[in-house]
C-alpha cells in the first residue's frame, strides 16, 4: 500500500507540472473523489474528462439542431445555439440532474456539498439522490458558459464551476 501511495504522489507531481496549476488539497486521497465519499470506479464515481467533453459535444449538437430549426440555415446562428444550449442545460439539470448529452454518455450532476458520508450513501443507493435545483443549475450553467472555469480542474478533476456550486459530474453506468 505504501509503494502504491508513493507512486500516486509521484504521478501527481509529474502531472502537476505537465498540466499546469492545480487547486490545493486531496494529498491524502488514494483516488479521485475519495474525500467526497464517492467510489473509485463504477456507478457514482467521478466522470473522466473524456466523458465530460463527449457529453458537452452531444449537447452542443442538439442545441445546434434546435437553433437551425429556430433561425434557419445560413443565418447567424452562434448566439442562438448558445442560448438554446444554456436553456436546455438549466432546465434539464434542474428537473432531471443531467443534460441530454450527459444522459447519453452515462453521466449526471450530483450534489456533493452534504459531505462524504451522504455521497457514499447516495453512490450505494441507500438514500435518494439530492436534487441539484434551479439555482445551482443556473449558477453552474453561467460559469460553464465562460469556459475558463470549466477548463481549470481541482485534484478530483472537478471544474471550478462544480466546486463553486457544490456539485460533481458522476457516472451513472458501470
Amino acid at each position: 500500500m505504501v509503494a502504491g501511495r508513493e507512486e500516486q504522489q509521484s504521478r501527481r507531481t509529474i502531472g502537476g507540472w505537465l498540466s499546469g496549476a492545480q487547486m490545493p488539497g486531496g494529498q491524502d486521497n488514494d483516488f479521485r473523489g475519495q474525500d467526497l465519499g464517492l467510489p473509485e470506479r463504477g456507478v457514482g464515481a467521478l466522470a473522466t474528462g473524456w466523458h465530460r467533453v463527449l457529453g458537452l459535444l452531444v449537447d452542443w449538437l442538439i442545441a445546434y439542431g434546435i437553433g437551425l430549426l429556430i433561425v434557419g440555415y445560413g443565418s447567424s446562428i452562434g448566439t442562438t445555439v448558445l442560448i438554446v444550449w444554456f436553456v436546455i442545460g438549466v432546465i434539464t439539470v434542474s428537473l432531471f440532474g443531467f443534460t441530454p448529452g450527459q444522459f447519453i454518455t452515462g453521466l449526471r450532476v450530483a450534489r456533493v456539498d452534504y459531505g462524504p458520508q451522504r455521497g457514499a450513501q447516495e453512490a450505494a443507493g441507500e438514500v435518494p439522490r439530492a436534487a441539484v435545483g434551479p439555482v445551482r443549475a443556473l449558477a453552474r450553467q453561467i460559469l460553464i458558459s465562460f469556459a475558463v472555469p470549466a477548463l481549470i480542474n481541482d485534484f478530483n478533476g472537478r471544474s471550478m464551476a462544480d466546486r463553486a456550486t457544490g456539485t460533481a459530474l458522476v457516472r451513472t453506468r458501470g
